[in-house]
């Protein structure tokens, strides 16, 4: 029952954050995706002239069951933007203010979807550079893109993974999603987990991504967070992930920090930030 008690208690956060950490931005407006159109905010650095200034671009991609303005996403946004980065996040097809059909959105799908925002990042006259920066589930296709894109010659300048969920996987395997199950095997036309609607397309083809795989043929600077408190992607994922990418990535376990980074919000910021320092 503690453990439920935990996973209500984050499914609230993430409501409530959506409602009182959400802001405009610089501008908003829509991507063109595979999928229909993505919605997305863009943050600029104060005084920011795009016609004459430049930067690097960081490209912000939330998790599961959220959109671009849960935490921790705003609030990274927001400290980036200050330190001098253009930023962009967005909303995943069907979720948010984006298109799509629920039913119809996998892993792959999104990670389409990644593709066609950095593709619209690097058309920008005034970027420069561009990181991808992926939570929990956006982690997963952050780190997946960047393996796809390296092999064709396309690598993103750096990866920064918070709580990368390559849990995802495991738990479709099992049947098992935040207390909600199902038959693995023979999964249903969709399952239901309070909001949120994982479709018999995500199950199966979440049993059978390479996550690991495709993410190791990234070969520029990683960065890797994750909490000693995280009950919904154990810390083992990243350890994991800290192990494919080598001497390449810079791993910070930062302790008691939960999944949202809402606990020392202060020390995860900080880690990324001056990672981006160094490598963007």
């Amino acid at each position: 029952m503690k453990g439920l008690f935990k996973r209500i208690r984050f499914v609230v956060a993430g409501l409530i954050g959506s409602v009182i950490a959400a802001f405009a931005g610089d501008g908003a407006g829509f991507i063109d995706g595979p999928n229909g159109k993505l919605s997305y905010v863009l943050q600029l650095p104060r005084g920011f002239d795009t016609a004459r200034d430049r930067c690097p671009m960081v490209i912000v991609m939330h998790g599961v069951m959220s959109h671009k303005s849960v935490p921790p996403m705003p609030r990274i946004a927001r400290k980036l933007a200050r330190k001098g980065y253009a930023v962009l996040r967005f909303d995943f097809n069907s979720q948010g203010k984006s298109e799509g059909d629920i039913m119809k959105c996998t892993i792959p799908s999104e990670i389409a979807d990644a593709r066609a925002v950095l593709e619209y990042a690097r058309s920008l006259p005034f970027v420069t550079k561009v990181a991808l920066l992926g939570h929990s589930q956006g982690g997963v296709v952050a780190g997946m893109l960047a393996g796809e894109l390296s092999r064709e010659g396309l690598a993103p300048d750096a990866l920064v993974l918070m709580a990368p969920g390559a849990v995802l996987k495991d738990y479709a395997l099992e049947g098992k999603f935040l207390g909600v199950e199902c038959d693995p095997v023979n999964p249903p036309e969709y399952v239901d987990v309070y909001w949120y609607r994982f479709s018999r397309e995500y199950i199966l083809s979440a049993q059978t991504l390479p996550i690991y795989e495709e993410s190791a043929f990234y070969k520029g600077p990683v960065c890797i967070t994750h909490g000693t408190e995280d009950i919904i992607v154990p810390v083992s994922y990243s350890d994991r992930y800290k192990e494919v990418y080598g001497d390449s990535c810079e791993y910070t376990v930062i302790p008691r920090e939960d999944h949202i980074f809402s606990r020392r919000p202060r020390k995860g910021d900080s880690v990324v930030i001056d990672f981006l320092r160094r490598n963007l």
